[in-house]
């Protein structure tokens, strides 16, 4: 066996195992999450683009850091299913199947649904902090992005992808994919950019809370273990281009 393929085999060997067992475990039934998003996808993108259907899409989905926080509170939650007029559906349906897909079979749909929107919820959030520092701090926005519309999946995608590659041990795939976030906002810095890397730091906080709870599962449980009794935390179910706004 090559190098290469060693490497290979040791950074995506076990995330592939529980991809392809998955899948012949279930087929299509593993990713009833996945489905459904990529629908609900596409049935939103068809009606933001009639008469009848944009102004209700708006209505219902569609985030601004000048909106107030309440409303963008009840939005976000569909505004991860609202694809950004400006860019092309396929990449936000093909992002979707992929990435939500592999979340969906190695952490369970709950979990994959959870981390999504911790991700673009994260993401929704900064993009207020941002434009109050404005654009003389390095984190900062300017003001005009308060009338931006904020939707996608790519948020969410990133901080999955993160998150998957972490739990499977795919450490360089999550370096690679936080190292690409950074060089995005470099050459491009908008909104989406930031917004994606503000996704990646809420999703390394879930991994440092999950690290520290796996270590010390005493201190987070009752009865006997948070007394000293012994025990590992048990495993979820399951058998794991940036979107501008």
């Amino acid at each position: 066996m090559s190098t290469l393929a060693r490497w290979a085999r040791a950074e995506w060997g076990a995330l592939f195992s529980a991809v392809r067992d998955g899948l012949a475990a279930r087929r299509w039934r593993a990713v009833p999450l996945t489905l459904t998003a990529v629908c609900l996808t596409a049935l939103l993108q068809y009606a933001q683009n009639q008469p009848w259907g944009y102004r209700f899409v708006q209505n219902i989905g569609c985030v601004r850091a000048d909106d107030p926080l309440w409303l963008a509170l009840l939005r976000t939650p569909l505004s991860l299913f609202v694809p950004a007029l400006d860019l092309p559906v396929w990449g936000a349906l093909v992002q979707l199947l992929i990435v939500f897909g592999i979340a969906e079979i190695c952490l369970g749909w709950w979990r994959t649904l959870l981390i999504g929107y911790a991700a673009t919820l994260a993401g929704t959030l900064y993009a207020r902090v941002g434009i109050e520092w404005g654009p003389g701090n390095p984190f900062g926005l300017p003001a005009s992005d308060a009338l931006v519309v904020d939707t996608g999946p790519s948020a969410a995608v990133v901080g999955l992808a993160v998150y998957v590659c972490w739990r499977y041990r795919a450490y360089f795939t999550a370096a690679l994919v936080t190292v690409l976030m950074v060089v995005e906002v470099i050459v491009k810095n908008n909104l989406a950019g930031k917004e994606h890397l503000a996704a990646i730091a809420a999703v390394l906080v879930l991994c440092a809370i999950r690290t520290v709870r796996r270590r010390h599962p005493g201190r987070y449980r009752g009865g006997e273990r948070r007394s000293g009794g012994s025990g590992s935390e048990g495993e979820g179910p399951g058998v794991k281009p940036p979107i501008q706004s």
